[in-house]
């Protein structure tokens, strides 16, 4: 899943306000650990627990060696606090299948629902370190199989993290505004094998999941380096480059490694972000044309502090 969990946020607030993130003692804050500010990524999965909604994000990835001119998705994902540290999150995806030439047949439907939980259980605001566990599922027989939903389950515990370099020394200055989010998990599939035609079978792998996020802070940078003077639009822009790859460990397709590299840039507003990106393929298994991403996402726990915004138990 995409986005999910974070806190209260009146110290985000007015440190976006301020164009400066900092005045956020601990994690309690929407994406803030100390000083640093960890906006929610579009491809990857960030490590803190928030009250948000990613809608929409839209990816479009065209195919020029197959049959399929071109496919559209288009995601919505909400994330709700149920404690200040724990969070569940749902997601539904949308895709449109174009297809190629006067003879070729176009299809479109739903995937499978996407639902998921994650829990910060380490975070240490001067080395703006941030440590999560997370459990996704992907719930087999809830989308349409002629787009490419799977029939069985899916399950995918991993380990989230996030890493500011802001306790870097005085001296490595412009290094400072550097960040680094990422996730490491397995997805397990609740059948070895699916049947995919009279006596057809497809093996279905375990797959490592991998999610990186480097992160360059504007916000960062003028708040606790060196006021450059840049001014709005500017002063709230994060470029940051994310890499996905899955990687099948057994079943015939060990070491099949597909994946994306995706340049971009996030703009990051008091009660909400846009971002876009480029989705570059890693290899020829994962195709070989660019495609792009974008996403508005909105701080529900910024724009509804005493209301919908806030953890179902306990405070800050």
């Amino acid at each position: 899943m995409p986005r999910a969990l974070s806190q209260p946020a009146r110290s985000c607030v007015r440190a976006l306000a301020g164009l400066a993130l900092v005045g956020a003692p601990d994690a309690a804050a929407h994406g803030f650990v100390g000083q640093r500010f960890f906006p929610a990524t579009i491809t990857t999965e960030d490590p803190f627990v928030a009250d948000e909604l990613s809608l929409p994000t839209v990816t479009v990835l065209p195919d020029p060696e197959s049959e399929v001119r071109r496919e559209t998705d288009v995601s919505i994902d909400i994330s709700k606090r149920i404690t200040p540290d724990l969070g569940i999150g749902i997601a539904e995806t949308w895709t449109h299948f174009e297809g190629r030439g006067a003879g070729s047949s176009s299809d479109s439907g739903f995937g499978n629902l996407e639902v998921g939980a994650k829990y910060v259980f380490f975070s240490n605001a001067p080395h703006e370190l941030l440590l999560s566990a997370g459990l996704d599922a992907e719930v087999g027989g809830t989308g349409k199989e002629r787009i490419g939903a799977d029939p069985f389950s899916t399950l995918a515990p991993s380990l989230l993290f996030g890493k500011g370099m802001g306790d870097l020394p005085e001296a490595a200055g412009w290094l400072r505004p550097f960040a680094l989010t990422g996730t490491l998990g397995v997805a397990f599939p609740t059948e070895a094998k699916t049947s995919t035609g009279p006596g057809e079978v497809e093996r279905n792998p375990h797959v490592f999941e991998t999610g990186l996020a480097l992160e360059y802070s504007i916000p960062y940078l003028q708040a606790s380096v060196v006021d450059v003077g840049l001014r709005w639009p500017f002063n709230r822009v994060i470029p940051l480059v994310e890499l996905s790859l899955e990687t099948p460990l057994d079943r015939g397709e060990g070491g099949r490694t597909t994946g994306s590299v995706n340049p971009g840039i996030l703009w990051v507003g008091t009660y909400f972000q846009v971002g876009a990106e480029a989705v570059v393929p890693i290899n020829d298994r994962t195709g070989d044309a660019l495609g792009a991403v974008v996403q508005l996402h909105f701080y529900l726990d910024d724009l509804f502090p005493q209301s919908i915004g806030k953890p179902l138990f306990g405070s800050r």
